[in-house]
């Protein structure tokens, strides 16, 4: 990587040379993210549930209604059931 960087930063090409800039300072963030796995496999999958449930929701008047769907689906909100056990 770093003997890219080095080559990128020296070419002549414009998008190499920026693209070397933006890796560099970047570079600490990406060593963490690859040192620790992450990702952002659940922020994009949580996006992609949510444009779901806005065509779900296309014919609702008010966007609350939206809001609670996607609270209800996602946000780990159930509604309190009343004891149905008989003692």
């Amino acid at each position: 990587m770093q003997r890219w960087l080095s080559w990128a930063a020296r070419c002549r090409i414009p998008e190499f040379t920026k693209l070397a800039r933006t890796i560099r300072s970047e570079l600490a963030a990406i060593h963490a993210t690859l040192d620790h796995g992450l990702s952002n496999a659940l922020i994009e999958s949580t996006n992609t549930k949510i444009r779901l449930l806005t065509r779900l929701a296309f014919g609702f008047k008010h966007p609350d209604a939206l809001i609670s769907l996607a609270l209800l689906a996602l946000g780990g909100y159930r509604p309190e059931l009343p004891d149905r056990t008989h003692t």
